[in-house]
């Protein structure tokens, strides 16, 4: 287990983090009290809005990329998750100059999921907005599949060149294209050498034996092109840089600029000694280097390695990328307009701890139950929460067979929110209220794609719906009906694509068609769905999420977004039968 430096209460980390960063640089930087996000103080007037964002535990990336001639403002997610929708809206309002937006963020289900609701959320108060997702990880996909690639160091290089044409005065429709420009010309390869731990779990996000590495690997532990023993810089560089040449179609004369990032833990040292190995082969091929930067600029925790990224650039992205910037982490040229000696009270203040300590959980009567009235659906949704924050650790563990370990971590934050929400609600008269703002809860607190999904499926089934006092088997069944088709349409998954989708589909039809035997026998049946759902999942390969890279390997694990759903239809069941076990 790696050792960490963190405050006991390890859920107020990424808030903590956040507020040390702009303690330390506050004449640049504000941090809005209640959101995890940082403004810059100093960004030009009348121009387009840079807001970038992803999930945290990459520092730098993405709050050292906000300053002077780079993005205006950062929505940071937790570890490794997206931010949620309403953090990100309410960031580029924030910064929002009548200009429109520009959002860039690596590409990631839940960050894609995340950030096309929050330009939703502004087109429907009239900002106007476009994006870039960044996917310069080319191993993570072949080129007929460009679009399915991740967005790792890369990000760099893109965000510089936007923030250099929003300063220049360019319309949002130029600089989206200039910006598209910059991600289309950059490709990045990593090498991983030891993994990372996320706070909060026990285990590290992959494994690597002391004498093993892996050519490709993602920053979350995504599985790369190849792992091998470990071997010297210069066999290693060599590699690599066959690699980019190969996928970039790098040609005598072609003018670059190099970003060789550590990864976490790995020493300037090793990383100049890189860069001494990989100059020499570009130098022989006849590369012209018009920049090149050293140093750790897209991190994942403790994660050891490098990668290796190139931006070809003609004369318009040169012209934006020698522009100057500014940033406590990263800085070209000279800028005389930085800030200086302004007010830093705002940024004083105490990071809000609220946890919501398990209490009782009553039922309106004992034994079974044949309907849920609004006081036994709080509580049935506060166990369930309950419960899934008790298996946090056992779906980080399955997550963490073919995914990044952090699924457990954000169903278990989303389901504190939950928790909060429920206990600040007095009055309420609808069933249908409570599943709507126990998912909008998850919606706006969660981040990752999760949050979205898991979100929806409490929250699509219950939004429009009349107030109802009594919630029978078939409205339950209704509910669950509503919640898949809306999943379905925001995440296009269907049955046998290793998500969510493989446990609901088979509990929405074994509840429709045992609606008529009454709740419990319907729960029963759709228990059982939900399990051999899950069990299903095993045999799949994955089609989204980051297991999609495993391929066969992913064959043989059980989704961890299917387990969650057993869990909570379990949970529905113990709750309604009087079996309570949390």
């Amino acid at each position: 287990m790696s050792k960490k430096i963190l405050n006991k209460n390890i859920d107020n980390s990424v808030k903590e983090m956040l507020s040390g960063y702009v303690y330390a640089y506050n004449r640049y930087y504000k941090k809005p009290i209640d959101e995890n996000s940082i403004i810059y103080k100093g960004h030009r007037k009348d121009k387009v809005a840079i807001v970038i964002g992803g999930g945290s535990g990459h520092e730098p990336l993405f709050i050292g990329y906000c300053g002077a001639g780079l993005a205006d403002a950062v929505a940071c997610g937790n570890i490794c998750a997206s931010p949620n929708p309403k953090l990100i809206f309410d960031t580029a309002k924030e910064v929002d100059q009548g200009r429109g937006v520009l959002f860039i963020y690596g590409c990631y289900a839940g960050d894609n999921l995340n950030f096309d609701m929050a330009e939703y959320l502004c087109n429907s108060v009239r900002i106007e907005t476009k994006n870039v997702r960044v996917q310069d990880d080319f191993s993570s996909a072949p080129k007929e599949r460009k679009y399915d690639r991740r967005g790792i160091a890369g990000d760099v290089f893109v965000i510089k060149i936007a923030g250099a044409a929003a300063d220049a005065g360019e319309s949002l429709e130029e600089v989206h294209r200039i910006t598209s420009k910059a991600r289309d010309n950059v490709s990045t390869i990593g090498l991983a050498t030891s993994p990372a731990t996320l706070p909060g779990n026990d285990k590290p996000t992959f494994e690597l034996e002391d004498d093993e590495m892996e050519y490709g690997m993602g920053l979350h532990g995504e599985p790369g092109i190849e792992r091998t023993k470990l071997v010297d810089a210069e066999t290693i560089v060599n590699r690599m840089y066959s690699e980019i040449k190969k996928e970039m179609d790098l040609k005598k004369g072609d003018e670059i600029c190099v970003l060789i990032n550590g990864l976490g833990s790995t020493p300037l040292f090793e990383l100049n000694i890189v860069y001494y190995n990989l100059y020499r082969l570009m130098h022989k091929d006849g590369l012209k280097v018009h920049d090149a930067d050293i140093g750790s600029y897209c991190t994942c925790m403790e994660m050891g390695g490098f990668s290796i990224s190139v931006l070809r650039i003609d004369e318009e992205l040169k012209k934006y990328y020698d522009m100057p910037c500014f940033s406590p982490y990263y800085a070209k040229g000279s800028y005389i307009n930085q800030i200086s000696d302004l007010d830093d009270s705002e940024n004083f203040f105490e990071v809000k701890n609220e946890n919501i300590e398990n209490e009782s959980i009553e039922r309106s009567k004992s034994g079974i139950l044949e309907t849920l009235n609004v006081s036994d659906t709080k509580n049935m949704l506060l166990y369930i929460a309950n419960k899934i924050i008790s298996n946090k650790p056992y779906l980080t563990e399955v997550d963490s067979k073919i995914g990044d370990g952090d699924h457990g971590i954000g169903m278990a934050l989303g389901m504190e929110e939950v928790k909060k929400v429920l206990h600040r609600l007095n009055g309420v008269d609808s069933v249908y209220k409570l599943f709507e703002e126990a998912g909008n809860a998850m919606l706006m607190s969660m981040g990752g794609a999760s949050g979205v999904i898991f979100g929806s499926m409490y929250l699509a089934g219950a939004k429009d719906m009349p107030s109802k006092e009594c919630l029978t088997a078939f409205d339950l069944a209704d509910m669950e009906e509503k919640s898949l088709n809306s999943v379905v349409e925001i995440g296009h998954a269907g049955l046998g694509d290793k998500t969510m989708v493989d446990a609901l589909h088979p509990v929405v039809i074994a509840m429709k068609n045992n609606a008529d035997k009454g709740l419990l026998e319907m729960l029963l049946a759709a228990e059982e769905a939900a399990k051999t759902g899950v069990e299903n999942t095993k045999k799949y390969v994955a089609k989204f999420g980051r297991a999609k890279s495993l391929g066969e390997r992913a064959v043989g694990f059980q989704d961890a977004g299917a387990t969650s759903v057993y869990l909570i239809i379990q949970g529905m069941r113990e709750f309604v039968e009087g079996k309570l076990e949390v």
